[in-house]
């Protein structure tokens, strides 16, 4: 009671709401300094607490600075624990209190404080005053006060003229309640409820004009448009659009700094306006919006300078690429058109070959030499026009197609610009992507490129366009006709050892934190691992098998500490693992009925063995292996040729009516078709009828006519690379792919006896 006599108690601060004199104040109080002055009051100063009010109700921890001083006294008089360990809290508020200082801040607030008491004149004046609230009070009471039921059962219970403005303040539905506890006069506490109960009033007339303005102006069934059109009514209506007119002027000034041809300004200007005139709640706004920030970013004029040194780019060429010599000189004459004339030249170029050998960065280094923004863009898997065209802006969601918007990442109008894939594109019910790619590929029409989302033409006609495919014949004709193109064929074990020991293992190498020191691969352990570690065109299997053995040397290094580690042929399976490959060891020996025959994959070469075997049967052919419907006409061809011939061919003792001939090539689940296994299934034919082995070393390719002509084939490059590859000493090709024999590596050529046939007679004369 001492502590009492002095003025001073344990302090709870309120935060959103303010407790007023004369009326029970209820609170859930949980935050531990509270919680602490809650029980302390309770244990030793009789209940009696006192109640401070936060300025900024936000905030979590307690000051001075952040407290009124004006509060009240109160009395605890119920207190309920919660599951929570929050409790709620029923007071008796009583008197109005002044703070003279806190004294203590934890474990909980105390402060020192006197009573502070009301000025109540009791004239004729504020007799007029409280009987003008309670007639305002009588009248009007539902639209001012919280719960009017409650004020009038207290009013009936007897109050003074203090008591009653302090229960009217309580209650009151909007007002800053904390005027009424910090005003010491009565009257004026009675003129701010007159004040209040006005405002109020009118509040609620102008709500009644809005809602009545939005009913004659929209259908009652359009729930989600009245409370629309009520928003914008409300905002006219209190003039809070300062915001939404800031933003507005901000894209007046970006639209001006963009410097958009005149048509597309026009057209934001006359856009920024509805953008203006649109309540930014309704989802037309955001369309607006997202519409506006495209056209300011999409880029009109700007341009990056191209670098004129056609020696610089044939070094930056060399630097990040081995070999490919002929593609290099193409793209270099490509750029020297370009420098000539100053414009893009009418060709697109399109990069076309196996996986891994170069293509999509050939590209960056093309545009890395002219100095020129690279953006890449996949079509693997597009098959809605509008993922080029873009969607018009009448639907929900809309987008611009990838072409603009990857123009708007670029930034500048005049990048390289890789369209990946170009092969994989698909077409549906949702239109065909690859007659909208007719339009950008075009040189004649690019520039004026018309895009549903932007609805206006943009200029492409700067855009260094390049293509890669995997694939020629998966190109659509009219496409494909727009486009010039340059095939990167598979790489010679000779380019793949140059290509890892010059990029592929420093690139690594710095990956994994690794230097020379500590990592060295030896020569003949690098062309173990391309021999026996992979079977691909280009080089990323290398790649992912070199980064393994840096992952394991950093190992090494972490766990045993070791210096150096040098990777030899004899200590290479430790971190790769056994061989995966062997070339044609499995078939050392020559047999009866096996031919191997070269193929050109979209991956590159390859070679595949074809068997052939006859059993007692009724003259019947059976085609086993997955072949298409090309392979099967070749065999057919074939067996035609060998009956034909039969007695030239030494098998005229055969007869066929009594046999059964199965022709099979091995790996039944690979699809297999294409025009040049002829050759091949027919020498296998004649190899089984007349029991004579071909040697195991010895490869062929190419088509034949029933008259037994070898009809010319494609891929001859990667099908000898294959050949050499795969431990093939001789191959026998068509006498009209003789011209094709320059495109073979020097390397191949020194390794494998070409030899061209003209007549099938021939090749099997060699043979047998």
């Amino acid at each position: 009671m001492d502590e009492q006599n002095k003025l001073i108690l344990p302090a709870i601060a309120i935060r959103g709401l303010v407790p007023l004199p004369n009326v029970d104040f209820r609170i859930e109080v949980g935050r531990d300094i509270s919680i602490n002055a809650l029980e302390e009051a309770e244990k030793m100063y009789g209940g009696n607490v006192l109640l401070v009010i936060q300025k900024d109700p936000n905030v979590m921890d307690v000051t001075p600075e952040n407290l009124y001083p004006i509060g009240t006294l109160a009395k605890i008089q119920l207190k309920l624990k919660m599951p929570s360990g929050n409790y709620k809290v029923k007071f008796k508020v009583t008197d109005r209190i002044k703070i003279n200082e806190y004294t203590s801040f934890s474990p909980y607030l105390v402060a020192e404080y006197q009573k502070v008491q009301s000025i109540n004149l009791g004239d004729e004046e504020e007799l007029a005053l409280v009987r003008r609230v309670l007639d305002l009070f009588q009248k009007e009471g539902k639209t001012f006060l919280v719960a009017p039921e409650e004020v009038s059962r207290l009013l009936q219970s007897g109050l003074t003229t203090e008591q009653t403005a302090d229960v009217m303040a309580a209650y009151l539905k909007s007002a800053d309640k904390y005027k009424y506890l910090e005003e010491i006069s009565v009257s004026r506490r009675l003129e701010m409820l007159i004040e209040d109960a006005a405002k109020e009033k009118k509040i609620i007339e102008i709500e009644n004009k809005i809602n009545e303005d939005v009913k004659k102006s929209i259908d009652e069934s359009q729930k989600e448009y009245y409370l629309r059109e009520k928003m914008k009514a409300i905002q006219t209506e209190l003039g809070d659009k300062a915001r939404q007119d800031e933003e507005v002027e901000e894209l007046r000034k970006q639209i001006a700094a963009a410097k958009m041809p005149k048509r597309i300004e026009e057209k934001a200007y006359k856009e920024l306006e509805r953008y203006a005139n649109t309540n930014n709640q309704m989802a037309e706004s955001g369309i607006i919006r997202s519409y506006l920030d495209f056209l300011i970013n999409l880029p009109w004029y700007k341009v990056t300078e191209d670098t004129n040194d056609l020696k610089a780019v044939e070094k930056a060429l060399d630097k990040n690429h081995y070999g490919l010599k002929k593609v290099k000189e193409r793209i270099v004459e490509y750029l020297a058109v370009k420098m000539m004339t100053g414009k893009n030249p009418s060709t697109i170029l399109c990069f076309a070959g196996p996986p891994g050998v170069g293509k999509t960065s050939l590209a960056k280094s093309i545009a890395e030499a002219l100095g020129r923004n690279f953006i890449k863009q996949s079509l693997g898997g597009v098959r809605d026009e509008s993922e080029i065209r873009g969607h018009r802006r009448t639907y929900v969601g809309a987008l611009p197609g990838r072409i603009l918007k990857a123009m708007k990442d670029a930034g500048t109008i005049n990048p390289v610009f890789l369209l990946d894939e170009i092969d994989k594109m698909a077409s549906d019910y949702r239109g065909d992507p690859a007659a909208a790619m007719l339009e950008v590929l075009d040189p004649e029409q690019n520039s004026n490129f018309s895009d549903n989302y932007l609805e206006e033409p943009y200029d492409l006609s700067q855009v260094m366009f390049i293509t890669t495919a995997n694939s020629l014949e998966d190109i659509p004709a009219p496409l494909r006709d727009r486009m010039e193109i340059i095939e990167l064929s598979s790489y010679t074990e000779y380019e793949k050892f140059n290509i890892a020991f010059k990029h592929l293992l420093p690139k690594e190498l710095k990956n994994h934190g690794l230097t020379n020191e500590q990592l060295e691969i030896t020569d003949a352990a690098m062309y173990k691992i391309i021999q026996g570690y992979t079977r691909e065109a280009g080089v990323r299997e290398l790649d992912r098998l070199i980064s393994a053995i840096c992952r394991k040397t950093v190992k090494d290094i972490l766990i045993d500490h070791k210096e150096k580690t040098v990777i030899t042929p004899e200590n290479l399976a430790d971190y790769l693992g056994k061989v995966r490959y062997f070339n044609n060891e499995g078939r050392n020996e020559s047999q009866i009925g096996i031919v191997t025959g070269l193929a050109y994959t979209q991956f590159g070469g390859d070679t595949l063995d074809i068997e052939v075997t006859t059993y007692p049967g009724k003259g019947g052919l059976i085609l086993t292996g997955k072949l298409g419907d090309v392979m099967k006409e070749s065999a057919q061809a074939g067996l035609s040729y060998v009956k034909a011939h039969a007695k030239e061919l030494g098998i005229d003792g055969v007869d066929f009516s009594t046999i059964d001939i199965h022709i099979h090539v091995p790996e039944g689940a690979v699809p297999k078709d294409g025009p040049s296994a002829g050759v091949t299934l027919t020498t296998a034919l004649v190899s089984a009828l007349s029991n004579r082995p071909v040697p195991a070393n010895i490869g062929m390719t190419g088509e034949i006519t029933l008259r037994g002509s070898v009809l010319p084939i494609g891929g001859l490059r990667e099908k000898s690379i294959a050949a050499v590859r795969t431990g093939l000493k001789k191959i026998y090709i068509p006498e009209e792919n003789e011209r094709d024999l320059d495109e073979v590596p020097e390397e191949v050529k020194e390794k494998l006896q070409i030899v061209p046939v003209k007549n099938i007679a021939e090749l099997l004369h060699n043979i047998f």
